[in-house]
């Protein structure tokens, strides 16, 4: 029995992203694509490569495809996508603004200096897997083109080089206490997994993200709330929330803009406190920069949102406008 069409068949994202092509023309104006001689071709490419990587599972829906762009950290893509195509200036502006970060990260990361041979030896190595060297050349094979924007460039780098150090504690303890008596070895891994196991630790992470969360909308500004409840929970433009709000359209859009990042800013500071001071029942042991940046990435991935849940139906919704508009 044939298998139905794909919800995200190719045709379907093109004429999508066709449809988006304004505002593409527009991030790709304001970003340092040119400085860094990226065409607008390998823009638009390096963007949908992360809304396939995001929806490769869902029904992808224009709203879905503009909420999920304007989120993108697009000047971090940009310069993943102008170094993977080998650009000098890309890749002058990366080793100026990441090589230091990287040392300091992995200094913290080991828990020694960023100048220790441990640490240099961590981000090194990174850098080389960054650069994707293969015969003197570099781009297909570069570690970058794993990054999709959902994170800044510099909390991704930072959760890899702690992926790094992890998986060089468990290679490392794979071969303690290998020989036996005699000086017999016994082989007890023969060949290292061909897939890395789940992270214990993923539920426990998206747990935290919707308490923080669920804590992060109690306390939002009435009107903030109104606009994210309209918009997520009811699914209503961005021109019936400017009608029913007295705002105009473009002010709605930079009204939610603020509010997300103002969320994702609280929620971070709150993760990274160990939750809210003042609530002992709802306290956790305090989150580092790379065990947030998986809390925004299991949740971005598994979508365990339901906005529908934390915005229950109300008379409010996309019904009353278009009441309003029939009046």
């Amino acid at each position: 029995m044939p298998h139905p069409p794909s919800p995200n068949a190719p045709s379907d994202i093109a004429s999508l992203f066709r449809e988006l092509a304004p505002r593409l023309e527009s991030l790709y104006s304001a970003s340092r694509a040119a400085e860094w001689d990226l065409p607008p071709k390998q823009f638009a490419a390096a963007v949908e490569r992360s809304v396939r990587r995001r929806f490769a599972d869902c029904q992808l829906t224009r709203w879905m495809l503009e909420e999920y762009v304007e989120t993108l950290h697009i000047e971090d893509l940009v310069l993943a996508s102008a170094c993977m195509g080998g650009s000098d200036s890309a890749w002058e502006y990366f080793v100026g603004e990441y090589r230091g970060y990287l040392r300091a990260a992995a200094g913290a990361i080991t828990k020694g200096s960023h100048s220790g041979a441990d640490a240099q030896e961590l981000a090194d190595s990174l850098f080389a897997e960054l650069f994707g060297l293969v015969d003197g050349k570099h781009g297909e094979a570069s570690l970058l083109r794993y990054f999709h924007g959902r994170s800044s460039l510099k909390t991704w780098l930072r959760t890899v080089l702690a992926q790094r150090h992890v998986d060089h504690l468990r290679q490392s303890r794979r071969w303690e206490s290998l020989e036996q008596d005699g000086g017999e070895e016994k082989p007890l891994f023969t060949t290292p997994p061909t897939t890395p196991p789940p992270d214990p630790h993923r539920e426990l992470y998206l747990q935290r993200f919707i308490l923080v969360l669920t804590i992060c909308l109690e306390a939002l500004d009435a009107e903030d709330r109104k606009r994210l409840e309209l918009y997520y929970a009811r699914e209503n433009t961005l021109a019936e929330i400017g009608r029913l709000l007295g705002e105009h359209e473009s002010s709605v859009s930079r009204n939610l803009e603020r509010t997300r990042r103002e969320l994702r800013s609280k929620m971070e500071e709150i993760l990274r406190n160990g939750g809210p001071s003042g609530e002992p029942v709802r306290r956790f042991p305090p989150m580092d920069d790379a065990a947030i940046a998986l809390c925004f990435e299991y949740a971005s991935e598994d979508a365990p949102i339901d906005f529908r849940q934390i915005f229950p139906e109300k008379p409010s919704g996309r019904t009353e406008i278009r009441r309003k508009e029939s009046s």
